[in-house]
């Protein structure tokens, strides 16, 4: 697996992705975010696009993760996640974020070292950050309970479940890429 950042914001990349092989595929046309993905022999399997925040200069979004539908459940998004947070940090970004709007991805970021920040978005997305905020393992409860009050799945109410039990996962991810 190769990790590939292909430009930043400013430099206006773009990426064509199969939508029927990609959610999201379309947001990675757009020229207005930066673009970083995993090849495997060459093929894109995993992209996430991510830009400054419009009032924080030192705040990176990641706006869009995508895995290819084959490679779902792998652990490529959130290495990914981490591979970008790992560049954005050593550029003039001293905080990422994320808004997420399901478990599984709110679990996969917390593997990628990012944790909830007890905020919502407008769109009932829950936001991330890394650095991680206090209270981590209390606010993975908190955004766990938010979700299982939701209309889930039989199958994301049992991962939901689970995850409450279990507790917050240790960042596998947080210092490798």
């Amino acid at each position: 697996m190769e990790f590939e950042l292909l430009g930043w914001p400013a430099d206006g990349p773009t990426l064509r992705l199969d939508h029927e092989r990609f959610a999201y595929a379309g947001k990675f046309v757009m020229s207005s975010t930066g673009k970083a993905v995993v090849r495997d022999d060459g093929e894109v399997v995993a992209a996430v696009a991510f830009n400054a925040d419009r009032t924080d200069a030192a705040v990176c979004w990641l706006r869009y993760v995508t895995v290819r539908r084959d490679s779902r459940a792998s652990g490529i998004g959130p290495r990914l996640c981490a591979y970008v947070r790992d560049r954005a940090l050593e550029r003039e970004f001293d905080r990422l974020k994320i808004a997420v709007n399901n478990p599984y991805a709110y679990e996969a970021l917390h593997r990628a070292g990012f944790g909830f920040t007890g905020e919502e978005t407008g769109i009932a997305e829950l936001v991330l950050t890394h650095p991680l905020p206090a209270t981590p393992d209390e606010r993975y409860r908190d955004g766990l309970e938010l979700f299982r009050a939701r209309d889930l799945t039989e199958e994301e109410r049992s991962f939901v479940a689970t995850r409450l039990e279990r507790g917050r996962p240790e960042p596998s991810v947080a210092e490798r890429s």
